[in-house]
């Protein structure tokens, strides 16, 4: 059983910064995409970002573009979303996801793992 917990979450000013941390147990992911997804009140859930593994590629959202970096750590089977220059738009719950190596860049239907979230608010 894979499980994924997100943490890092919380309130800043905007301009700010936060550091979510998603860390995974009951697989080694080192093969998986591991991406980052938001869903803010009264809206679908969308894609922030991905890393896969091979060729060990990032991918943004236009919105977070230049603001939000992915990184992974493979010896800890973790998945990071460094968030710089936070705006009251950011305001969302993030979420954790893994999906198959096999996709460079996968849909959101095609992400296996799912986390609970944590909770990013940005005060203006």
């Amino acid at each position: 059983q894979v499980q994924l917990v997100e943490s890092g979450g919380g309130v800043v000013q905007a301009g700010g910064s936060l550091r979510l941390s998603c860390a995974a147990s009951g697989r080694t992911l080192t093969t998986y995409v591991m991406g980052w997804f938001r869903q803010a009140p009264g809206k679908a859930r969308e894609f922030v970002a991905a890393r896969n593994w091979s060729p060990g590629r990032s991918y943004y959202a236009d919105s977070v573009k230049g603001r939000f970096t992915i990184s992974r750590d493979y010896a800890r089977n973790a998945v990071y979303l460094q968030m710089d220059s936070l705006q009251p738009e950011d305001t969302a719950a993030y979420y954790c996801a893994a999906a198959p190596g096999r996709y460079e860049l996968p849909r959101e239907y095609e992400y296996e793992y799912w986390g609970l979230g944590t909770q990013v608010t940005i005060s203006s």
